[in-house]
């Protein structure tokens, strides 16, 4: 009945989430690789819009983690696993285009708006930079004199900061009707809580046709205040610690939608870390795998949006920070071909000396590094305010990120088990 039920599922193109959980309600405790590529592939299916802000992706995620949660017996901080909070943020809902001469090209795989990008429509007529323009005083007074009012300014991406040194030069950059900024290397999409700029397209530079003349575009943009968004947040009590918190944490946010056709589905930035999570809470729910000490799972909101929904977490804790015996962040779970990462590990030497340790001893991965800390993830503002955390990231490939390829039919997980292994073992042993 498991095996039908299963292959039922995974051939779906849309993969049903009531099927999911009857699915999960089938399978046994303990970490589980058939659960968890449902669950990777529930999480990032057409249904979730991109986990973001347009048709309330967001949302969506978040009642599937609440189901889950409540499914498994976890237990809520007071009447609900969910934590409201809000946020100003720029969305896409609508038609975006851009037409280069008489070639349509297509979002996200061609080029994407750049986030802080207001609404607008119309045509262009193509302005690469002047030479000299940063260094010349002439050729920049020259260019401040010139209407840009319908022009479409081409410039590079490191180019940028130059015109932030700049103000008088950045000011009238932006009083073009559209602006294109060649990337170096890949288009790498972002969400912003603003919006500041006339339509700005992204594009990779050894794409760009220098001999382009004209540009036509739409970009509907709307920026929604006050969008109201939520962590999901539950735990295991503890057997003999139970005033005391082992934290695991995941955002379950991604980018959204570009226009109405185009999502961004976050395999494994950060689909990959909140499967784990949940694989983790399946385990520890189980009576027979009690943990000595209380263990909360926390999935984070608006991490892609700056780390809101952590920030506002540890400035409104649902129990006191001093209660967190340790917190371990999961984001970028998806590979580990080249090792695994501890970032804040150089700092917390005794548990990256056990991380370690069990390591060598159970051969997980061929290399565990450590790394200063940084505000790369969730676990950055709970170290700020002085609780023991870290965020361990998988290394190896592939490498998509925050593009319209980082899919789940393409994620190796190819350490899965190894990391809960490494996960459970640390928590069984941690003092």
């Amino acid at each position: 009945m498991q095996l039908f039920a299963l292959k039922n599922l995974l051939l779906q193109k849309r993969p049903s989430i009531t099927g999911l959980f009857l699915f999960i309600a089938l399978t046994t405790a303990g970490q589980d690789m058939t659960r968890a590529r449902a669950t990777l592939k529930t999480l990032t299916s057409p249904e979730f819009h991109g986990r973001g802000y347009v048709n309330q992706g967001d949302r969506i995620a978040a009642d599937f983690l609440k189901s889950r949660f409540s499914a498994m017996g976890l237990k809520p901080f007071g009447n609900s696993y969910f934590q409201p909070f809000t946020l100003d943020v720029n969305t896409y809902p609508g038609k975006v285009s851009l037409k280069i001469n008489k070639t349509d090209l297509a979002p996200g795989k061609d080029f994407l708006v750049n986030p802080i990008s207001q609404k607008g429509k119309g045509s262009a007529r193509i302005m690469q930079l002047p030479p000299r323009l940063f260094t010349d005083t002439i050729v920049q007074s020259a260019f401040l004199k010139q209407n840009l009012s319908r022009k479409a300014i081409v410039y590079l991406s490191a180019d940028y900061g130059k015109f932030t040194d700049n103000p008088d030069l950045l000011e009238k950059l932006h009083t073009a009707k559209a602006l294109i900024e060649l990337q170096k290397e890949k288009l790498t999409a972002t969400v912003s809580t603003a919006a500041l700029s006339h339509p700005t397209f992204e594009i990779v530079r050894k794409d760009w046709d220098t001999a382009a003349q004209k540009i036509k575009f739409r970009v509907d943009a709307k920026l929604i205040k006050n969008y109201q968004t939520q962590n999901v947040v539950g735990f295991v009590e503890g057997k003999t610690h139970p005033e005391e918190f082992v934290v695991i944490t995941a955002h379950y946010d991604h980018l959204g939608q570009l226009g109405k056709d185009v999502y961004f589905p976050g395999a494994n930035d950060n689909a990959s870390g909140v499967t784990l999570l949940l694989e983790l809470a399946q385990y520890y729910a189980k009576p027979e795998n009690q943990p000595e000490y209380s263990i909360a799972f926390i999935a984070f909101a608006a991490e892609e949006a700056g780390l809101l929904g952590s920030k506002y977490y540890t400035d409104h804790p649902l129990f006191p920070l001093n209660q967190i015996h340790f917190l371990i962040n999961l984001d970028l779970m998806g590979a580990g071909d080249e090792g695994i990462m501890m970032v804040n590990g150089l700092r917390l030497e005794q548990e990256f000396g056990l991380f370690n340790k069990i390591n060598e001893e159970k051969h997980y991965f061929t290399k565990l590094q450590k790394r200063d800390n940084a505000p790369n993830s969730d676990h950055f503002f709970f170290a700020r305010k002085g609780v023991k955390a870290c965020f361990f990231y998988t290394l190896g490939n592939p490498k998509f990120y925050h593009d319209i390829y980082d899919r789940a039919e393409t994620l190796p997980l190819a350490k899965f088990p190894e990391t809960f292994g490494l996960l459970t073992d640390f928590i069984q042993q941690y003092p």
